[in-house]
């Protein structure tokens, strides 16, 4: 498949069938509520036999300004002052969908609101602490800091204003983010949080568990133009996650990508941000200080699939932007396409055969293990792919491509649907992203 940087999900709009609801538990309808506004809520469907896909807020109609997969959410968003007509939608796997509206009114309010870390969240290190004042202080909010344990302030800044990344060892924080007004006042929001030893960050320099983590984007592309569409349905593909799976599990908390449709050659694509911009881990890089530093990258995952066959391939992505420049380290496994590995040419936009079989086997849990490095004169190097136990070396370079404006490092996983679109799904358990 071509490859596409994708940041902004399409919308969607409103539709509802029979037997499906949004129960909201927060916030109530009508209530005016101050600081980011928490949003609980879950899904229930009885005419779809596959279940709920994803759920997602919107603010106003056609603004959708938050997604996950699943049957519930949970989050808070920054909303300026002013009442908002909100909805809460479902999207089904049988493509059907309901909402329920929620109004609400942003106050004004005086003190410190905290949007991140949540409280008695667990989070790995370096901790995004996000978070704004107000005062009734003619003077205005002069500064404001974090305090990791009493008399302890790890940071403070000028201004009414936090976005930080601040490193922590692993380990519970009672932590307060306070704010000093120019009145000589001073206000204070508490925040509990665990700094977890695996979470990622400077300490681990990994992220484990991903495939359980939020942050995934989920998106359709059909062949030959390979135009990006969401939520599902959508250009006749039919994608979605599901995660928390039990059996088959490794650990307990599999995921399920689930792919069909009505038309062949569809395929659906995940993509998680984990370092930079629009981080899921809390590991913005606003400095930009991380992300240029780093070279190596490995990519290790479990995979379960009871018909493998049915795919046309299975993809696995590491990328990486700074500078202008693009890394895309692609690696598909092409199952009907004829068990073979191929990589991706950054330049040229496509996929070169490695020679290298890639034959998973149905019905069991199969064991990938890519790695890859970014060069001191940046090129791209694909290092090894090991699947079940054998390695096979590449040791094969290209050139960077183009990509203005973006700044991160990123994974993708995708999954690509043959003649028929015959459905599928494979199970991925013990996501683990390194890096250095």
């Amino acid at each position: 498949m071509r490859k596409f940087l994708l940041m902004i999900v399409c919308l969607s709009a409103f539709s509802a069938p029979a037997f499906a609801g949004v129960t909201i538990t927060a916030p109530a309808n009508g209530a005016t509520v101050s600081g980011p506004v928490h949003y609980v809520a879950s899904a229930t469907t009885t005419s779809c036999s596959k279940g709920i896909a994803s759920m997602g807020i919107y603010t106003a109609p056609g603004v959708r300004v938050y997604v996950v997969n699943g049957t519930s959410l949970n989050t808070s968003l920054d909303l300026s002052p002013g009442k908002y007509e909100t909805v809460v939608e479902e999207w089904d796997k049988c493509g059907g969908a309901s909402t329920t509206p929620v109004t609400i009114t942003v106050s004004r309010s005086t003190g410190v609101s905290v949007s991140s870390p949540a409280e008695n969240s667990t989070v790995g290190s370096p901790v995004n602490f996000k978070a704004t004042a107000t005062t009734s202080c003619s003077r205005g909010v002069s500064s404001m800091g974090i305090y990791t344990a009493p008399y302890q302030l790890a940071y403070v800044v000028n201004g009414d204003s936090i976005n930080y990344n601040l490193p922590l060892n692993p380990g519970t924080y009672h932590t307060v983010v306070q704010e000093w007004d120019g009145c000589g006042g001073a206000s204070t929001t508490p925040v509990t949080i665990t700094v977890s030893s695996g979470g990622g960050g400077t300490e681990g320099k990994s992220f484990s568990h991903l495939q359980r983590s939020g942050g995934w984007a989920d998106y359709g592309q059909r062949a030959p133009t390979f135009v990006d569409c969401s939520p599902s349905p959508c250009d006749n593909i039919s994608f979605s996650m599901s995660q928390g799976i039990k059996s088959p599990s490794m650990s307990g908390a599999a995921t399920e990508i689930y792919l069909g449709g009505s038309e062949g050659y569809g395929d659906g694509l995940w993509n998680n941000h984990l370092i930079g911009d629009g981080s899921s881990q809390g590991m913005l890089d606003s400095n930009h200080s991380i992300v240029p530093t780093l070279h190596d990258f490995t990519y290790d995952v479990y995979f379960w699939g009871a018909n493998l066959g049915a795919a046309q391939a299975v993809e696995f992505d590491i990328n990486q932007f700074f500078g202008g420049m693009g890394f895309i380290w692609g690696h598909e496994c092409r199952v009907a396409g004829g068990n073979e590995w191929d990589i991706w040419d950054n330049v040229s936009q496509h996929w070169v055969p490695t020679g290298v079989s890639c034959d998973p086997a149905s019905n069991s849990w199969n064991h990938l293990t890519l790695q890859v490095a970014r060069t001191s004169d940046n090129q791209l190097l694909y290092k090894s792919i090991t699947l079940n136990g054998k390695t096979a070396n590449l040791n094969q370079y290209y050139d960077h491509g183009s990509a203005p404006g973006w700044y991160g490092v990123t994974v993708n996983y995708q999954q690509d649907g043959n003649y028929k679109q015959t459905p599928y799904s494979v199970y991925l358990d013990e996501l683990t992203f390194s890096y250095e």
